[in-house]
């Protein structure tokens, strides 16, 4: 006897119809409802192609509604928090603590130390070979 079981028990969805879960069984319905009512209300006036394009932006929603999931949440809680979150968002103004002249000052001040250092060593340098050679140190 073999029993098949879902591995993911989380992602476990019981179907009702063709596959479908009563949540997209009902949305899916209304879509298709309201939809082909919007064509058959609008075709004799503009036409069918234009009546398809008037419906779409109507049934997409509630298609969506019923059949979209992003991490748990329908279409309608993620767009709950998209519009709470680009709404209310503050601004965050940034001001710089260095002008132009004190990165001048920066860059001066660390090719004076570079220069030091580099004279340093030199002078260091010399010394060592001094000694080396056999001379004394004054």
């Amino acid at each position: 006897m073999h029993i098949e079981v879902n591995r993911d028990l989380d992602k476990f969805k019981e179907s009702v119809v063709l596959g479908l879960s009563a949540r997209q069984l009902i949305y899916s319905i209304l879509a298709l409802a309201l939809g082909s009512g919007i064509v058959l209300l609008v075709y004799p006036y503009v036409g069918l192609t234009i009546a398809a394009y008037i419906a779409v932006p109507v049934v997409a929603p509630i298609a969506l509604t019923g059949f979209y999931s992003y991490h748990g949440m329908t279409f309608v809680e993620m767009m709950k928090l998209k519009f709470h979150f680009s709404g209310k968002q503050k601004e965050l103004p940034y001001e710089s603590t260095e002008d132009e002249d004190e990165l001048l000052m920066m860059l001066l001040q660390e090719e004076t130390e570079s220069k030091k250092k580099s004279k340093k060593t030199m002078a260091d340098r010399i010394l060592d070979k001094k000694q080396k050679k056999g001379g004394h140190n004054p």
